[in-house]
């Protein structure tokens, strides 16, 4: 589901990032970003979302926007995730989910009649001055990355 957004600027955050790295969003500026949130490291969905993005990650350069996926789970469960499938892209943790509040992805969630709160599949369209452009929530895994480039691909 795409839903445009009134281009609300997101304030800057700060967040760790593989490689040794520290996400700074305002460090960013020039630049589109792709935040996609997942669930968790190393699971289908997850899995396949994230393989999808690094097929398609050269696309994205050409169109002047980085990729970054984010979820709760440890740095060092990003490194083996990114290291397993040759992850070109930066996973960033938010394992005290102070990001996931910004962006509203921590729902109710059902699971074998179990419910707990995790993170919703969402990604969002960041233009480059740090402005929400668009946002896409209750993501299904499969064909995502590409009707992501495909979107910005009309901008």
């Amino acid at each position: 589901m795409n839903e445009t957004t009134s281009n609300r600027v997101i304030p800057n955050f700060k967040c760790p990032a593989t490689n040794n790295q520290l996400f700074e969003l305002n460090k960013l500026k020039g630049k589109r970003i792709i935040l996609y949130f997942y669930p968790k490291d190393n699971t289908p969905g997850c899995t396949t979302e994230s393989i999808e993005f690094q097929e398609l990650a050269q696309q994205f350069i050409q169109q002047n926007t980085l990729i970054f996926g984010i979820s709760r789970d440890s740095l060092i469960s990003h490194e083996k995730f990114k290291e397993k499938y040759q992850f070109s892209f930066e996973l960033l943790s938010d394992e005290d989910e102070k990001v996931c509040e910004i962006f509203d992805v921590i729902k109710e969630k059902n699971m074998y009649g179990k419910k707990y709160m995790g993170i919703e599949r969402s990604t969002f369209l960041l233009d480059e001055n740090g402005k929400l452009v668009a946002e896409w929530r209750k993501v299904k895994a499969k064909g995502h990355a590409q009707i992501i480039l495909d979107y910005i691909s009309t901008l």
